[in-house]
């Protein structure tokens, strides 16, 4: 009788295991669809994770974690000083609850725009911000995805990388439309912020310029076209332009990158093959430098650590 009563208790044990899991998969599976309808995740979901893509499946759309690199820290930034300084107030008065401007930093590649947002998660994720990456092919999704943080009590940067529109595409005018805020306003814990080559965001032709005029009054008023164009990036309250270094500036990256490989650039012929490093890509930038000491320091590495003859045949 007594093996009885322990066979079924045992039983009864492992039954009670396998409800305990199965609701666990259910509130699991649950909250995957309301991902997948358009529903904002858990606070628990904001509280692990510092940094998301937004992925669009099919009618729907959600927020997918990433992990953030511990590269991207302003300690990697130099000659941009300046800008990151104009950033970081800026970020500090969103994440404070103070008035601030959605943000267009801009300028020539390699200059560190999309390092020095990432870099901002470092810097505030404590004071509770969140970083969201979108992409331009989602920006149709943008009022989706805001509807979804817009209740929450973290403070999001949706973050749109190497932002530019070509003739004929219309999907600006969902961006600007938020930006100018329509019906609904945008998410007072949203901070829209854009990085581009491009200081106007579209293209402009020099046949636009024709339906420039000067009006009564003397004043110059641009043609319809032109002022279309120079709207939307006109929309982004703090624009911050980046620019390409002298060489003053670019040696001292390229220092900077070497002491993290552990190299001397004292040396006068490194120094010159890291201008000719430059000049060959016609652009001194931080990527530029980085390239250059990732590509030097593999080769030493390579030629201390194995033999020219068993590298592989030429």
């Amino acid at each position: 009788m007594s093996s009885k009563r322990n066979e079924v208790d045992t039983k009864m044990n492992r039954l009670q295991r396998i409800f305990v899991r199965l609701d666990r998969v259910l509130e699991l599976a649950e909250e995957v669809l309301c991902r997948l309808r358009g529903v904002s995740p858990s606070p628990e979901f904001f509280e692990e994770n510092l940094a998301f893509r937004w992925r669009q499946r099919g009618e729907f759309g959600s927020l997918v974690p990433v992990l953030p690199t511990e590269k991207n820290t302003f300690s990697n930034l130099i000659g941009i000083e300046t800008a990151i300084e104009e950033l970081c107030q800026n970020t500090a008065q969103f994440v404070h609850d103070f008035p601030f401007n959605h943000v267009l930093l801009y300028g020539e590649r390699g200059t560190g725009k999309s390092s020095a947002v990432k870099a901002l998660l470092g810097k505030f994720s404590a004071s509770g911000l969140r970083l969201i990456e979108v992409s331009k092919k989602d920006l149709f999704f943008l009022p989706e995805l805001l509807e979804q943080v817009r209740s929450l009590p973290w403070h999001f940067l949706v973050f749109i990388d190497d932002l530019s529109f070509a003739e004929g595409e219309a999907d600006y005018r969902e961006l600007k439309a938020i930006l100018d805020g329509g019906v609904e306003d945008t998410p007072k814990n949203v901070c829209l912020i854009a990085t581009s080559n491009r200081r106007h965001l579209l293209p402009e032709y020099r046949a636009e310029l024709r339906g420039a005029h000067v009006d009564e009054h003397g004043e110059l008023r641009l043609g319809e076209a032109v002022d279309e164009k120079l709207a939307l990036a006109d929309r982004f309250g703090l624009a911050i332009g980046f620019y390409g270094f002298d060489q003053e500036t670019y040696l001292r990256i390229v220092a900077h990158y070497a002491a993290q490989a552990g190299i001397d650039l004292h040396n006068k012929e490194l120094r010159e093959e890291a201008l000719r490093w430059a000049l060959d890509r016609s652009n001194r930038s931080g990527r530029t430098a980085k390239q250059f000491v990732a590509q030097f320091a593999g080769r030493t590495l390579l030629a201390q650590a194995v033999p020219h003859s068993a590298r592989g045949s030429d």
